[in-house]
C-alpha cells in the first residue's frame, strides 16, 4: 500500500520571488497588456487559467491567447531564470523539516500538485532548495483546470509505485478553497 502527499507550491512551500513580475513582463511582450491584473486572483489557478481571465478581460480573442501561450511561457521561464538567484522564493516555516520527516516513510511518496507550469514549479522550488523531494507532479501545463490534476498525479505515481496507488490513499495539501476542491472532484483527502 503505497500513501502520496500532493503539494501545492505557491503558499503551501514557498513564497515571495520574482514569479509576478516575470510573468507581467512577459504577458506585455507577447500580448501588448497584463491585462486587469492587479483585480484578477491567482491563488489556486492554473498558470494557462491566469492567462485566459486575464486576457479575455481585455478582449482578446481565444484563438490569438492560444497561439501566443507557447511564446508567453518561454519568456516567463528565461525571466524566472535570471531573476530567481537574485531574488529566490522563500521556504516557509517548517517545511524542509517535514519533507525531511515524510521521506523518511517508505510508503509515503511525494508529489506537487500545483497550477505552476512545470518549468516554472521546478525553477521556484529548485531556488529554495526544494525539487529534489518530489518524485513526480501535476502541473498547470499538463490541464488547464485545476480540478484534472489530482487524477494527473495519482496516474503518475501509480507509473512509479504501482496499482496499490489510489486516489483515496492521496491527499492534497495546499492553501487555498481551490486546492480543498480540487483534490475533492479529485476522490483525494485534503489539507489546507
Amino acid at each position: 500500500m503505497h500513501r502520496i502527499i500532493l503539494f501545492d507550491i505557491d503558499g503551501t512551500l514557498v513564497s515571495g520571488g520574482p514569479a509576478k513580475s516575470s510573468f507581467v513582463d512577459a504577458m506585455h511582450e507577447v500580448y501588448g497588456t497584463a491585462g486587469d491584473f492587479e483585480n484578477v486572483s491567482f491563488a489556486g489557478k492554473t498558470d494557462p487559467q491566469i492567462v485566459r481571465e486575464l486576457l479575455k478581460s481585455t478582449g482578446t480573442p481565444e484563438n490569438e491567447i492560444e497561439g501566443g501561450l507557447e511564446e508567453l511561457f518561454n519568456r516567463y521561464l528565461g525571466y524566472l531564470e535570471t531573476r530567481l538567484p537574485r531574488n529566490p522564493v522563500r521556504v516557509l516555516p517548517g517545511v524542509k523539516e517535514l519533507l525531511s520527516a515524510l521521506s523518511r516513510h517508505d510508503d509515503v511518496g511525494l508529489g506537487l500538485l500545483t497550477g505552476n507550469v512545470v518549468g516554472g514549479a521546478r525553477l521556484k522550488l529548485a531556488s529554495g532548495d526544494l525539487w529534489e523531494w518530489f518524485d513526480f507532479g501535476s502541473y498547470g501545463s499538463d490541464h488547464m483546470n485545476r480540478d484534472e490534476l489530482p487524477t494527473i498525479a495519482v496516474a503518475r505515481a501509480r507509473d512509479i509505485w504501482g496499482e496499490t496507488v489510489t486516489s483515496e490513499k492521496a491527499v492534497v495539501v495546499g492553501d487555498t478553497p481551490r486546492d480543498v476542491q480540487c483534490g475533492q472532484v479529485g476522490g483525494t483527502k485534503t489539507m489546507a
